[in-house]
């Protein structure tokens, strides 16, 4: 166990997860096109499945992952292609005040699963896996590191779902909606093209 007052896997986890990436940006969309409470489901979701995540790379399925090259390629692979279907539909979304009656917010068990093909949260637990150990038998560091993950990832989550949510009062014409939405597309966009980097 660490000496420090701190344990520095709390900020490396903080800054990895609080950065731009597919759930900062699926959230801070989710805030802004159905409202805060709406994207709650998701937001607990993604808490639950990064924790899920991570504990199960500190067990080991991430350098497991990382010794089978031909599983990461398809992995990857079915990585881009959900994130490539995601912001095209998100390209193509109504604004808040005229969505239809079928488009909703992710589901908690939606946002679970979409963590398993989340390259940033594997990277990220691999990262923190190697990088911060604490000594503990392997069973208490995947709880750690687990818990590191989705306590951290709450907070990061509500903060960004409710930063969406205040969006709503600036994106008051239709332009600034397709704006917003092309913006936030592009980026979840570019997002699957960083997984092969």
């Amino acid at each position: 166990m660490t000496d420090l007052p701190f344990d520095p896997l709390y900020g490396f986890v903080f800054a990895g997860l609080f950065s731009p990436g597919p759930n900062v940006i699926l959230l801070t969309t989710s805030g802004a096109r159905f409202g805060f409470r709406p994207t709650l489901p998701h937001v607990l979701g993604v808490a639950a499945g990064v924790g899920v995540t991570s504990g199960l790379t500190a067990l080991g399925l991430g350098g497991l992952l990382l010794a089978q090259p031909g599983l990461t390629l398809v992995l990857r692979l079915a990585a881009a292609a959900w994130i490539l279907w995601m912001a095209w539909k998100l390209l193509h979304a109504a604004r808040r005040q005229v969505i239809s009656e079928t488009d909703r917010p992710f589901t908690f068990l939606e946002a679970v699963l979409f963590q398993w093909v989340n390259p940033k949260v594997w990277a990220i637990a691999v990262a923190a896996s190697a990088g911060f150990p604490s000594g503990l038998p392997p069973i208490h560091e995947a709880l750690r590191i687990a818990s590191a993950f989705a306590g951290i990832n709450l907070f990061v989550c509500l903060f960004w779902s409710f930063a969406g949510g205040l969006l709503t009062f600036l994106l008051t014409t239709q332009r600034a909606w397709r704006v917003f939405n092309t913006s936030m597309a592009a980026a979840l966009a570019l997002s699957a093209a960083m997984i092969f980097l």
